[in-house]
């Protein structure tokens, strides 16, 4: 009997981790001639991590080709790789390995998603343009495709929003209330981003007009916070009429829960003095009033 823990054990290549075809292969082209990609919803910046890469790029050289399409004017659209071709410009570098790659718009925007989705520390608004993205792209596909029945999609009758949510390893409502956050204005998905208006509020502010959502902007600088049931309130209202930013302000208000007004009880020490012998701690005496309220709490009680 073969000794299985014997068996090579087979990893996936970088080609094949890039979904490359056995056909491809990379090939230097120059930086100048690569734009980015239309609406890239995912954030390039100069932080810690971009300085890591630039190091490694500096010593190693791109290890992993990037990957971009012809765009029909005699240069290319960058699929994957923003970061690594930033870097490089960082670098002073005037050509990068790339996998050029004949693909229509839907079928870059799937491979662009699925190329950086998986990334750590990924913002709220950054899921959310590129969910939507990938969304509208498989609808179309599975539009083209119903004519022959071969789409997956079609043939189990699941929607895309579904599919999308097993291939992302989340639930379908969680990809719809990511959606949702690109119905923000920029303000408030700021707002979102930076952890300063809570999730779950923000899917519920989506809802509303944009004039009403900047005006909730203006409030939340003012006061620095906005409730769940205040929003709630306050979409209960806009199906009732005409909406100013006045009436806005005193829903708003109004719905904040009042406190409940806090009882102090202050014992002046020279006054308790009288009724404790001078070796009793400030503990001793505490325990001694705690035991009396504790008995004529039981005395009312038992009336």
């Amino acid at each position: 009997m073969k000794n299985k823990s014997a068996e090579k054990i087979k990893l996936p290549s970088i080609d094949e981790l890039l979904g490359v075809v056995n056909e491809e292969a990379a090939m230097d082209i120059e930086i100048r001639s690569i734009h980015s990609f239309e609406d890239h919803p995912f954030k390039v910046v100069d932080d810690e991590k971009m300085q890591e890469l630039v190091e490694s790029i500096r010593t190693n050289g791109v290890l992993v080709p990037v990957l971009v399409r012809p765009d029909g004017r005699n240069g290319y659209e960058m699929v994957s790789g923003h970061r690594r071709m930033h870097a490089s410009k960082l670098l002073g570098l005037e050509t990068i390995p790339a996998i050029i790659r004949d693909m229509d718009r839907d079928e870059a925007v799937v491979a662009m998603v699925d190329a950086n989705i998986q990334r750590e520390e990924l913002l709220p608004s950054e899921k959310a343009f590129a969910f939507k993205m990938k969304l509208d792209a498989m609808k179309r596909q599975g539009k083209r495709m119903d004519l022959t029945c071969d789409h997956f999609e079609h043939k189990l009758g699941k929607k895309s929003r579904e599919l999308l949510g097993e291939r992302l390893g989340v639930s379908s409502a969680q990809v719809a209330r990511y959606i949702r956050l690109t119905e923000l204005i920029p303000e408030l998905l700021e707002m979102v981003d930076n952890k300063r208006l809570n999730f779950t509020i923000a899917v519920d502010i989506s809802y509303i007009d944009k004039q009403v959502q900047a005006w909730i902007h203006e409030y939340i600088c003012d006061n620095g916070f906005i409730k769940p049931n205040q929003i709630s309130n306050l979409r209960q209202h806009l199906g009732q009429g005409n909406m100013t930013q006045q009436l806005m302000i005193s829903i708003l208000n109004s719905s904040i829960p009042m406190k409940a007004a806090t009882k102090k009880v202050t014992f002046n020490e020279r006054k308790l003095a009288k009724y404790f012998p001078a070796h009793y701690s400030s503990a001793d005496m505490e325990n001694v009033i705690v035991k009396l309220l504790e008995d004529w709490k039981k005395s009312q009680e038992e009336v």
